[in-house]
């Protein structure tokens, strides 16, 4: 046996979708023994040969201790995957404003450390479109995200007021291209391509995951985007697992997420893509080792 890995996830996945066991078998038939473990366990982390972040889905609701566990892991001498330095980066959404300042398309967005309802309004005002999605700067399986114009603020103003009395806000305009079409993910292991899929929002809703109602289905990704991926990868540090999430937007394209730190990366999706995951680990590891 080459090592123990441990895949790390939320200690209760009930209600989400969940891909990663099917990672165990093809770990396994190249020598390395794959388990998911809950971030919240009490564990020794040293007895690991390797930490991947798979699926803490609830880490947003205490995102400081989940860095500070991952810290702990760091500290025991086990590699983390991807790296606590690029989960810290990764965890706020302003990093959307690095990649767009290194040449990466993003849709028009408003930072705000303090949401009001006049700030809403005027984004309402000044998207075209006059629909806005606000979504906090941590978040993740669109908790406390909101599709507002200003004919509905009223009605839903008490419950954003609500969400965002500590949090931060960032408003972009709402895509409509994402209802029609969906949203496309292209998935990268150890710096090659993988595989893509599109992500549709059910009917009345604007939400592409499946737990809300969302249609996946494999696909060939559309022209430009190997193209834009390879270039935001060219502006990042190498890593074991990417996931890009593309949208059309106006004449062109704008980046939804980077997901670096917990992505589903839909093995369901793709029956030869736990194996590649499984080889690019074992050439990752071989790296890291030497």
């Amino acid at each position: 046996m080459k090592g123990r890995v441990a895949l790390l996830v939320m200690e209760d996945l009930s209600g989400f979708e969940c891909y990663d066991h099917l990672l165990i078998k093809p770990m396994a038939a190249i020598g390395w023994q794959a388990e998911m473990v809950p971030w919240t366990a009490d564990v020794d982390w040293g007895h690991y040969d390797a930490i991947v972040i798979r699926a803490p889905w609830d880490y947003q609701q205490k995102p400081e201790v989940f860095l500070q566990t991952l810290d702990v892991m760091e500290a025991s001498g086990t590699p983390v995957f991807n790296p606590v330095d690029v989960v810290r980066w990764n965890l706020c959404k302003t990093y959307l404003k690095d990649l767009n300042e290194k040449g990466v398309p993003i849709l028009p967005t408003q930072w705000e450390e303090r949401l009001t309802r006049e700030t809403v309004l005027r984004a309402c005002e000044m998207f075209d479109g006059g629909k806005v999605v606000l979504k906090p700067w941590i978040s993740a399986n669109a908790d406390h995200t909101y599709v507002v114009c200003s004919d509905s603020l009223d009605d839903q103003w008490p419950s954003i007021e609500a969400s965002f009395a500590s949090r931060r806000a960032m408003l972009q305009p709402f895509v409509d291209d994402i209802c029609h079409e969906g949203e496309y993910s292209l998935f990268y292991f150890a710096g090659e391509y993988s595989h893509a899929i599109l992500k549709t929002p059910a009917e009345g809703d604007f939400r592409v995951q499946e737990e809300h109602g969302g249609r996946i289905r494999s696909v060939t990704p559309p022209t430009p985007l190997p193209e834009l991926s390879e270039h935001l990868l060219s502006t990042i540090q190498p890593l074991l697992y990417v996931r890009l999430d593309w949208v059309r937007w106006q004449n062109g394209w704008a980046l939804m997420e980077a997901e670096l730190i917990e992505p589903s990366l839909y093995f369901n999706m793709d029956e030869a893509s736990p194996a590649r995951f499984a080889r690019a680990f074992d050439r990752w590891m071989k790296g890291y080792q030497s």
